[in-house]
């Protein structure tokens, strides 16, 4: 007997959430209809995909393989289904739409009020998490496309790229460099620079762009948030590195804080989206990219060619 859809289902939620009764809930059945699912698909294949003890599930090494092709099973059942619909009117149906913390709170809000008044009939549901948490739920057919910054690696995916997103130092109160109109990278050597904890693909791009590693800056990993980083900055505890989007997005609220462009104009990352390549309703995804970037204030669209 084959699996099902469903038991491959449970094992991705199991493998996501590394606990039987959260992946349960997430799927909406109870505990006990997850595991026995599971249990028959590993009789039925003669293998085992997660060691169970006590206070952790963990997934075998033969286990990982599996979920890997799990989740390319499961993305191409989605496309199925995005193949039924596609000879339906453009952006009239539902997409499911991922998104990064340090993109989503800054482009979608005005975005999302021009999408409606324009495509009306589009079901837009939103997921905003970690890249890597992104790319997961877009391969196993949660997710239909996702918005993140590039570079990323992102295997089996089709990529566009919108728009760059400048960086900008954010500086506290009567830092020394207040008076100086442009800056160059070499002059955070030595700052105190904050950026996201592990896990925000911002802190990595930020460090490129700013050519910066940690043997001659004093990096200090702790803010959750880019609303956080700004309240660090504000309380005088450092510098932080800001893109351009949020800022459009008011993130800096009240606080009054300064901003300088650097002098090299390429410190900047590259936004754009992803889909998977077997997704057929790409032509939508293309027009959906040209509203973003007709829809988007103070941007710098990129051509993909």
């Amino acid at each position: 007997m084959n699996p099902t859809i469903k038991q491959l289902r449970y094992v991705c939620a199991v493998a996501e959430y590394r606990h039987f009764s959260k992946a349960a809930a997430a799927c909406h059945v109870t505990q006990s209809t997850l595991s026995a699912a599971i249990q028959e698909l590993e009789s039925q294949l003669g293998v085992i995909i997660f060691e169970r003890t006590k206070k952790s599930v963990l997934i075998t090494p033969l286990g990982e393989r599996l979920l890997h092709q799990a989740r390319l099973v499961l993305g191409t059942v989605e496309d199925f289904v995005s193949l039924a619909k596609s000879h339906e009117e453009a952006l009239a149906d539902e997409i499911r739409l991922g998104v990064i913390p340090t993109i989503g709170p800054f482009l979608l809000p005005h975005l999302l009020a021009e999408l409606r008044k324009q495509y009306p009939k589009l079901k837009l549901y939103l997921k905003e998490d970690l890249s890597a948490q992104l790319v997961q739920k877009l391969q196993q057919g949660q997710l239909d496309l996702i918005i993140l910054a590039f570079p990323y690696a992102l295997p089996d995916m089709e990529t566009l790229r919108l728009f760059n997103d400048e960086f900008l130092l954010c500086l506290p109160p009567g830092h020394q460099l207040e008076k100086s109109k442009l800056v160059r990278q070499q002059q955070l050597q030595g700052e105190r620079l904050l950026l996201l904890e592990e896990g925000h693909c911002l802190r990595d791009h930020a460090l490129e762009a700013c050519k910066l590693d940690s043997s001659n800056t004093d990096l200090v990993y702790q803010g959750t948030s880019l609303h956080t980083l700004v309240q660090m900055v504000a309380n005088g505890l450092g510098v932080t590195l800001l893109p351009a989007i949020s800022i459009e997005g008011d993130v800096l609220g009240d606080t009054h804080l300064q901003l300088k462009h650097f002098s090299n104009e390429n410190v900047s990352r590259e936004i754009g989206l992803a889909w998977r390549k077997s997704d057929p309703r790409r032509e939508e995804y293309l027009l959906l990219a040209e509203f973003i970037r007709e829809n988007t204030p103070g941007i710098t669209p990129l051509n993909n060619e």
